[in-house]
Order: C-alpha cells, then structure tokens, then sequence
C-alpha cells in the first residue's frame, strides 16, 4: 500500500499547488499510515478545466466503446481486489473479512453492472413524432464520503462514465488511499486523459470549491444532511443539478407474526455492521409490547457477541460523537442493556455495541443518526402505532419489514415514507434503485435510475 504524492488530473499524476498534505491515520492503532496532497480550490479548477476539455470527445464515443472501457475497468478493480481489501482495513479499521466481502467485493458488482448497461441502456428512442435523447449532463462533481469509500466512488463515477459524462471525484480525507488505487485502475482501463480526475483535500476546501465551480454541471454528493444542504444551496443559486445520498434512521418494523429470534438477530447484525458506520442502518427495532421484553433479551445477547467482531470507528472524531450520542441516551432516561459511553479498548477508536431499551419516539437516539454501533429499540402498540413510529422522523432512507409472510409485510412497507425496504431479510440487489425520501436526500443510485441521474433530455420533432 502506497501513497501517491500527487493529484491525478488529465490523465497523469501531477503535484498539488500547495504542499499541503492529509495525514491518512489506521483508526485501530492510530498510527499514521500515508499522506496524501491536500488539494485546493486552484486544484479543483484545474481538474474541472481537465474534464471541460475531455468532455465533447468522451460524449461522443459510442455507448458501446463506453462500455468497453467502463469493462476494462472492472477488470482492473478485479485485479486489484485484495490490494483494495488491504486499503479499506488499514485506512478505514474495517476487519479483513469484511473487507474483503462487501468493501472489494460489492463495488466490483457494480461495475460490472454499469458496464452491462453503458452496453444495453436506450439513449435514444421514438415517442410519437419525436427523437428523445438522453444525453450526458456534463462534468460532473463527485464527493464522496469515508464509511464505504470504494463502493460509494464506483456508484458515482461508473454511471456517470457510462452516460458519456467527465468527472472530478473529491474523496472523504479519512479514506483517499482506495480512490488512489480506483484512479490507477482508471488509468490502466484506458479512460481517455480528464474523462475522469482525482482530487485529494479537505471538504470545506476541495469539498467546497467543486461544488461551487461554474464549469460543474452536476453535483453528486454522499455524506450528512447537513452539508448536503449547503451543497443544495449553492447549486441552487447556480441552478446546477444536484444527486444527494443522506443521512437515515431506518425502523426495522417486526410484526407480531414474524419469526422474532430471525428478525432480532439479523435486525442486530445489520446494525453493527462496518461498526454502524451504514446510512442505510436499521437503528430503531420496532417491537409490538407484547414481544418487546423477550426481543431486548435477544438484542442483548447478541449485540454481546460483537464485542471482538467489529472494528473502530472511523475517527477521534467519529469516536466522540457516537459516544455522546450514547450518553445522551441514558440522560433521557433509555435503558442501556448491552454496551455503553466507555472506550472498550485503549488504543484505537472503538465504540461498544450498544443497544437501548425503553426508548420513546421522541428522544434524540430515536430521532437523529447516530452513524455508530447503537440499535434503539422501541415498543408499539398496534400496526397504525408502528407505522406512526416508522415515519416519525425526518428521514426515509432505508428500512425493514418482517412478517409471517411477504404479503403482510408488503401491505405494511407500501405505506412507509422511505426509498428502499427489505421484506423478511431481503438480499443487496445492485441494480434496485436506492435513495430517500425526506430529508435523506434527492435522486437515486445504482442500476438504470442511477444512470438516469447523469443525463438529460433532449426532443426532436419531425
């Protein structure tokens, strides 16, 4: 695993206009692991002035040599799957296993699935007396967010390089060592120089200078509310396109049907997944009074096992903030049966799996994203009472339903106010489109409805 001193615009690495760096830290043992050029806003105009140039050629290649080069680069990523998996641990503190199954494995997935449709997507198509054409939106702006570095790059840049787009991807400065090795990836799979472009910096400069830049025609943006509100704000005075994935508080909602120890114990396992650090989180468990005491005791025991399973947070940071979320909890009065505030270790940034009994709609656990390995459960009294939990936040990203069977459970997932709900354990489908409702952000990624974000739309009338 090695660092790169440099930007990658235009095709080749170049060196930052500063010197600035970022000092890349492995959140187990806190030891510096890299640096990386702190890229700024001179920076961020070069690589836009790159993809602005690269543009016209790249809109014009056929779909199918799109394709070709979008296949490349699975292959290239494929190649390099166990470096990938290497990365993610040191730099994010994600355990080996799961690094290898979900970090490496799943962007690939998706890679290839964006290659399938750069390939077989109707870009072109007759409605009555017209041509519409899809057409690329232009260059696109890429900010991606730490908790799921590769998989949250490949979903932006795959279908913006699929529909014919130029990019300028700014990662999460916690975790730039993997978009490093994506953007050597998209050098050996022949992308045509500033197709696509890399810039390494802090949010609130590079971060901030991309969104901002007149020559970005889109921006894409991964991360908390509220910074995709200030994104929000600033391409709206530019009446510039914006894709924002934000925060979520999913209910996993168990009906009294349901298989309760599957339900409990899967429901657990979500949750403390990369260490909670999931947008898509099932955090609030809703559990009718009549079951909730023996689901606390199964949430309990299980959250127990996770103890030596998971791996830190992301940050000091991140760190600080799950543990006072935790803390708050016990102020408003929810009852801790597994975990709590205290670091489990004293090296590295760890939190302990934690769950929450009597918790009430209302407190701050329920209600705001913690982004840590915290599981809130709540008790309902009825369906109607479940489902007024359920869509009682400002979120509505993801979530789940279990019931005897699908048919219930859909009836009840029809009415939830959130983008994507998984029926009795349903599996990762990466060509379902996902996104939120609410305040969890505003268009879709993966599959078609992904790719439709970067294009627009033109009509010829004969």
């Amino acid at each position: 695993m090695k660092a790169h001193d440099a930007l990658y615009i235009d095709g080749a690495w170049r060196p930052a206009a500063s010197g600035d760096v970022i000092e890349v830290v492995n959140p187990a043992d806190e030891q510096v692991i890299g640096k990386v050029p702190a890229g700024g806003a001179l920076d961020v105009d070069t690589a836009v002035r790159a993809a602005r140039a690269a543009l016209p050629a790249w809109a014009a290649t056929p779909p199918a040599e799109r394709a070709a080069r979008l296949a490349a680069l699975h292959r290239a990523l494929a190649a390099r799957k166990d470096e990938i998996a290497e990365t993610v641990t040191a730099e994010l503190g994600s355990p080996p296993k799961f690094s290898e199954a979900v970090h490496a494995a799943v962007p690939l997935a998706v890679a290839a699935s964006f290659a399938e449709l750069a390939a077989t997507h109707t870009f072109e198509e007759k409605v009555g007396n017209s041509t519409v054409l899809h057409e690329p939106i232009g260059v696109v702006g890429a900010i991606t967010p730490w908790n799921y570095p590769l998989h949250q790059i490949v979903a932006k840049v795959a279908p913006a390089l699929a529909a014919g787009c130029a990019i300028v991807l700014k990662p999460a400065e916690d975790t730039p060592l993997v978009a490093q090795l994506f953007a050597e990836a998209v050098h050996e799979a022949g992308v045509p120089a500033g197709v696509f472009n890399l810039v390494t910096g802090l949010g609130p400069v590079a971060g901030q200078a991309l969104a901002e830049h007149p020559g970005v025609d889109l921006v894409s943006f991964t991360g908390s509310t509220a910074v995709g509100r200030q994104i929000g704000a600033v391409a709206g005075a530019a009446v510039k396109k914006v894709a924002l994935e934000l925060g979520g508080k999913s209910a996993n909602v168990i009906l009294p049907s349901a298989d309760l120890a599957r339900a409990v114990n899967v429901g657990v396992a979500n949750v403390m997944s990369n260490s909670g650090q999931t947008c898509s989180a099932w955090t609030r468990m809703l559990v009718h009074r009549d079951q909730y005491a023996e689901a606390v005791d199964m949430a309990a025991t299980a959250a127990a096992k996770y103890g030596d399973r998971i791996g830190p947070v992301v940050s000091a940071r991140q760190q600080a903030r799950v543990r006072g979320y935790i803390e708050k909890g016990v102020a408003e009065g929810a009852r801790l049966v597994a975990g709590g505030p205290e670091a489990p270790r004293e090296r590295g940034y760890f939190v302990s799996p934690t769950v929450f009994a009597d918790v009430t709609p209302e407190m701050t656990i329920a209600q705001e994203e913690i982004f840590g390995p915290v599981l809130t459960i709540l008790r309902y009294e009825d369906e109607e009472d479940a489902l007024r939990i359920a869509n009682g936040t400002v979120y509505g990203l993801a979530g789940a339903v279990w019931a005897a069977g699908d048919d219930e459970a859909v009836a009840f997932a029809r009415r939830m106010d959130t983008g994507q709900v998984d029926i009795n354990g349903g599996r990762f489908n990466p060509l379902a489109p996902f996104g939120g409702y609410k305040q969890s952000g505003v268009g879709r990624e993966l599959g078609s409805h992904g790719l439709a974000e970067y294009l627009q739309t033109k009509s010829l009338q004969f």
